[in-house]
């Protein structure tokens, strides 16, 4: 794994970290929602995991496709910035993509299992990075739902900031629960 990629995956990683741990502090309460049509702890979790799962299995089949993944430009640059301004604003909320909502259940394992499930995605993502072709990374590697087309670098200060975000949501939820 180059430098970049292993800088992007440390924080990736220690994001997550803590956000298993905001959620393991909540016990039992971690499957219990804040209110009506909200997400407990562990959905939310739930979702993230969904999530990256998605998209590490996007970019592998996308690695396949090699000669077709365009250069990285510089609309999509900018599309990747506003990305991460908006994900990283504290009073921005948004809805899940309907795929990804109708993926998370409402019933969601025991916090353990969802990282059991996690830590074997992760592993996977990593195997894929120490892989990553140097040739492909300023390539349009993954497809945001909202922004378009980003490189793998975009795609995991995406990531990073996806877990972030939720990191603020679990506070939240916690505040509530914990009353």
């Amino acid at each position: 794994m180059n430098h970049r990629l292993h800088l992007r995956f440390e924080q990736l990683e220690q994001a997550t970290t803590r956000l298993f741990d905001l959620t393991q502090a909540l016990g039992e309460q971690a499957h219990q929602s804040p209110g009506p049509g909200q997400w407990s702890a562990a959905q939310v979790v739930q979702h993230l995991l969904v999530a990256e799962t998605g998209i590490g299995q996007y970019i592998d089949k996308k690695i396949q496709q090699e000669e077709g993944l365009r250069k990285t430009s510089l609309l999509t640059a900018i599309r990747s910035r506003v990305l991460r301004l908006a994900l990283r604003l504290p009073f921005l909320r948004f809805k899940a993509p309907k795929y990804l909502a109708a993926l998370t259940p409402e019933t969601v394992p025991p916090v353990a299992e969802l990282r059991t499930e996690w830590d074997r995605v992760r592993r996977q993502l990593e195997r894929t990075l120490n892989e990553f072709p140097s040739q492909l990374l300023n390539r349009d590697i993954f497809k945001h739902p909202r922004s378009g087309m980003l490189n793998i670098y975009q795609t995991l200060d995406f990531m990073l900031d996806h877990v972030l975000h939720h990191q603020r949501q679990l506070e939240r939820i916690a505040k509530v629960v914990k009353k």
